[in-house]
C-alpha cells in the first residue's frame, strides 16, 4: 500500500482503515498512507471548520477519532460516517463556545432555547432597554378602570384595550384570585416578554413549559404552571384555537371582555386560584 491511493473512493478508504487497524503496533502513527489521508482530511474539512469558526486542526482531530472506530470500517460509505460525525462535532463545539459551557451540556435539550452569551458592550443600547429581565410596568392599580363605561357619557368608548392595560388587568385578576402581587407580576410579565420575543403563542407555551427557572422562583409545580400558561395564553392545541379553551386571559381582555367577566369563567378562575404559590414571599418581582 505504498502507492498513492485515491482516498475519495469509499472502498479504497475502507481498505486503508481496515489495514491500519489490524496492522500491528502503532500503525496509525507510522503508516505513510495515514499521513497522506490526514492531509487530505484537513483540506476536505477546512471549509466546514471555517463555517463553525473552528480551527481546521479540530476537524482533522475529530475525523481521526471517527476513522479509528468500527462504524467507519464497516460503513458502506466511510466518508459519509466521518463527515456526519465531524459536522456534529463542529456544531457542538461552536454552540458550547457561544454558551460558555461544555459540549456535553449542549447535547441535551436543557439549553435549546438559550442564545449565545454576549457582552453588554456589544449592544449600542443600554442593557435595560433591550433585555426583558429589566422591563417593568407602571402600577395602574390606583387608576380608574379604563374598561369601565361612564353611564353619564353620551359617547361610547370605542378605543380597544391595549396590551399594557390588558397585562395590568390580568395581574389584578391573579391578585384577586389569591396570588401575591410580586408573584402575579413576575409570572405575567415573563409570559408577556416571552410572547413578544417569540411572536407565537405555541412557541411561547413550549418555551415556558421547558424553562424551569420561572417555576423555581414562583415555587410552583410543573402541572399548575402548565395550567397557568393555558389560562393566560389559551390552549396550544391547533384544533382548539377557535374555541373558548383557545382564548386565554390576555386575548379575552384584548378583544373587549370586561374584568368582572373573567370571574364567571369557572375553569380559568379556579385554575388561577389553585395554582397560587404556597409561599408567595419567595417570588421575586
Amino acid at each position: 500500500m505504498s502507492d498513492i491511493h485515491p482516498f475519495d473512493d469509499p472502498e479504497r478508504l475502507r481498505l486503508l482503515l481496515v489495514d491500519v487497524h489490524y496492522g500491528g503496533d502503532r500503525p496509525w502513527e507510522h503508516d505513510p498512507d495515514v499521513a497522506q489521508l490526514m492531509a487530505l482530511t484537513t483540506r476536505k474539512y477546512a471549509d466546514l471548520a471555517a463555517k463553525h469558526h473552528r480551527d481546521p486542526a479540530e476537524a482533522t482531530a475529530a475525523a481521526w477519532d471517527v476513522m479509528r472506530t468500527r462504524a467507519a470500517r464497516i460503513a458502506d460509505d466511510p466518508w459519509a460516517v466521518i463527515t456526519h460525525a465531524v459536522a456534529l462535532h463542529m456544531f457542538y463545539e461552536e454552540r458550547a463556545q457561544g454558551l460558555l459551557c461544555g459540549t456535553d451540556q449542549v447535547r441535551t435539550d436543557d439549553v435549546t432555547d438559550f442564545h449565545d452569551a454576549d457582552r453588554i458592550s456589544d449592544h449600542e443600547t443600554n442593557l435595560a432597554d433591550f433585555h426583558p429581565s429589566f422591563w417593568s410596568f407602571d402600577d395602574l392599580s390606583g387608576v380608574d378602570d379604563p374598561l369601565a363605561v361612564d353611564p353619564d357619557s353620551e359617547e361610547p368608548d370605542e378605543e380597544p384595550t391595549n396590551a399594557w392595560v390588558a397585562l395590568e388587568t390580568a395581574v389584578e385578576f391573579f391578585v384577586d384570585s389569591g396570588w401575591s402581587r410580586p408573584a402575579a407580576q413576575m409570572a405575567l410579565e415573563c409570559i408577556a416578554a416571552r410572547l413578544i420575543r417569540t411572536g407565537n403563542k405555541r412557541s411561547t407555551f413550549e418555551s415556558l413549559r421547558r424553562d424551569p427557572s420561572i417555576r423555581c422562583h414562583l415555587d410552583i409545580d410543573q402541572d399548575p404552571w402548565i395550567a397557568v400558561l393555558h389560562a393566560v395564553l389559551g390552549h396550544d392545541q391547533p384544533n382548539l384555537e377557535h374555541t373558548a379553551a383557545g382564548r386565554g386571559i390576555l386575548k379575552r381582555l384584548l378583544t373587549g371582555e370586561r374584568y368582572d367577566e373573567l370571574f364567571h369563567l369557572t375553569g380559568i378562575a379556579d385554575v388561577i386560584a389553585n395554582a397560587a404559590p404556597v409561599a408567595p414571599g419567595r417570588a421575586h418581582a
